[in-house]
């Protein structure tokens, strides 16, 4: 009998569709049936020895939900008889309701061997608890992990003993992941925690890598790139982690349509075996980064999700750095502009549009999902802006070199490591914001820099319409040690800022195109971020994990606020 291995993760929905994802133990025919009648089957596909299936569930009603369950080959196999949890449900939204968007990134599923400090309680652990005990109280509708949703290279003290007994650690990448097997590992690990498991079964998850899910600082230099490729491990490394993405998170971040129009999708699931074809396309994207789109577009009602790929598709040849190749740069501003007069809305044969919201593309708020922040504190922004200038030869070969080595000791690879793309994006942020049919907020949602913090940008000579916020979290469960907060406290400062500008201009760096304040911040602490969005109004709320007294968790209001 087949049996349930992970899962059931609910991943897309609108007002009447949704996919559920699961991992089994053996080939068979996966269902979900739900309590009003709706209901979906598909037959699970073969990966490196893995059963993955996911099912389309159609007939949903519009602004209502429904318990469901999952059955394999006929047996019920979720919820589990034992459950300690209210009934999974699959909630859509319907035409005049707002939206809780609810984002972070950085969890570890266990702190990594050897330690860093002080962990703390598990912010999403913490959120699955507070939604179980009043399930038909206030939740997300929407998920978004915002990277590094597993950690490749800082590995549990149980994980590395797995590894231990499958291979010899002393040798390739030691004791960090190494196969497709050893990916499946820690996806078991981070998603079979209980809380987590029932939270991601009953809100809607919207998900994107960031470098940890590969490797710390994955493509920060075309030098980085080209030493990692002499290893002889990288190249096992790299297509083990963008096969294991494609299966685990990217194909739920997908709609039905874009999944029947998938090419590799059908193939994979049509083969006794996908495993050969998986690995072919995850080489064409390491080779030919720019043949893949790993973005995506969602419409949730009246508001726009743009999750934007800020590691894949780079340029790091450094006579033309950029952050997003320019395809992926044409595609983000045409998926930003459809509906303002500009663009074709990504009908270019592309993966990641997606028209589940108003067919005359309009929207009332757009938010940009990018891993990395976009505004940074100063200091950093401008220590990565000299940076770049060194790297690229502006005060000649020795200060390249020394910028490089620099570059990645100091992880410098932010948007504003790469300052064409910095301002590109500061440009069509503006653009999106501004004039007839503008938007009331356009977010950028980010996280990676272990703190959270609120800043708002301005442009000299002109003013957009909309309320422009950098809105960053991190981490969701992560140790944040002395030294970090000490640092981005420091960085926000403004004798940080005067220090900063002293060093850009030994850069001879150009400055920004857009300049900006901190508006909340610095929070450090396992947390997450939650927009609520109803019409044209905002409103975000952090909170952070805190262990009471009594030996429970509790998530504790840090700031609450209009954004418009």
């Amino acid at each position: 009998m087949a049996e349930l291995r992970l899962g059931p993760l609910l991943r897309y929905t609108d007002g009447s569709c949704a996919t559920v994802w699961v991992e089994t133990d053996r080939p068979c025919t996966a269902e979900v049936r739900c309590a009003d009648g709706a209901r979906g089957t598909a037959r699970s596909f073969r990966i490196a020895g893995h059963h993955y299936a996911l099912v389309p569930v159609g007939g949903l009603t519009p602004g209502t939900a429904t318990e469901y369950e999952v059955l394999l080959d006929g047996t019920g196999v979720w919820p589990p008889p034992d459950s300690r949890f209210p009934p999974s449900v699959i909630a859509t939204p319907g035409d005049d309701e707002g939206m809780r968007v609810a984002f972070g990134s950085c969890r570890w599923a266990a702190p990594p061997s050897g330690g860093k400090g002080r962990v703390g309680p598990d912010a999403l652990d913490t959120l699955s608890a507070r939604v179980a005990a009043d399930p038909g109280g206030a939740r997300p509708d929407v998920l978004l992990l915002l990277g590094d949703q597993v950690y490749a290279d800082e590995i549990s003290d149980a994980t590395r003993e797995w590894i231990a007994g499958r291979r010899d650690v002393t040798a390739g990448p030691g004791d960090q992941v190494a196969d497709y097997e050893e990916y499946t590992r820690l996806y078991y690990e981070s998603w079979l925690d209980p809380e987590v498991r029932w939270l991601l079964s009953t809100v809607p998850s919207c998900m994107i890598f960031d470098d940890h899910d590969v490797i710390d600082d994955w493509n920060t230099s075309a030098a980085w790139l080209a030493d990692m490729r002499a290893t002889d491990w990288w190249q096992e490394r790299v297509l083990s982690g963008l096969m294991s993405y494609w299966v685990y998170q990217q194909l739920g971040n997908l709609s039905p349509d874009e999944l029947a129009a998938d090419p590799l999708y059908t193939t994979v699931r049509e083969a006794s075996d996908g495993t050969d074809a998986l690995r072919e396309f995850a080489a064409r994207a390491d080779a030919d980064p720019a043949s893949v789109r790993w973005s995506y577009r969602r419409d949730f009602g009246r508001t726009r999700l743009l999750m934007v790929d800020s590691r894949a598709a780079r340029v790091l040849d450094e006579d033309r750095r950029t952050m997003l190749d320019p395809g992926e740069a044409a595609w983000l501003r045409e998926q930003v502009m459809e509906g303002r007069g500009d663009g074709d809305g990504g009908r270019n044969g592309g993966s990641g549009s997606s028209s589940d919201g108003d067919s005359d593309g309009a929207y009332d708020h757009l938010l940009i999902g990018t891993s990395l922040p976009w505004l940074l504190p100063h200091l950093v922004h401008d220590v990565e802006a000299w940076n770049a200038a060194m790297c690229g030869g502006e005060r000649g070969a020795r200060w390249a070199r020394i910028g490089e080595r620099i570059r990645r000791g100091a992880d410098l690879e932010h948007w504003s490591a790469f300052p064409t793309s910095f301002d590109a994006l500061g440009d069509l942020i503006a653009d999106a914001g501004t004039g007839p049919g503008a938007p009331a907020t356009v977010s950028v949602l980010s996280g990676d820099v272990h703190h959270a913090y609120v800043a708002e940008p301005s442009w000299p000579g002109r003013t957009p319409d909309a309320r422009v916020a950098q809105l960053t979290c991190s981490p969701v469960h992560n140790s944040v040690p002395l030294s970090i907060r000490l640092g981005f406290r420091f960085g926000w400062s403004a004798p940080a800022r005067a220090l900063g500008r002293r060093i850009a201009r030994h850069g001879r760096c150009a400055p920004p195109a857009v300049s900006w304040r901190r508006t909340g911040g610095p929070w450090f602490g396992n947390q997450i971020m939650t927009l609520t969005l109803r019409g044209r109004s905002a409103r975000l709320r952090l909170e952070q994990a805190h262990a009471n007294r009594d030996g429970t968790n509790a998530l504790r209001t840090v700031t609450d606020r209009e954004l418009t």
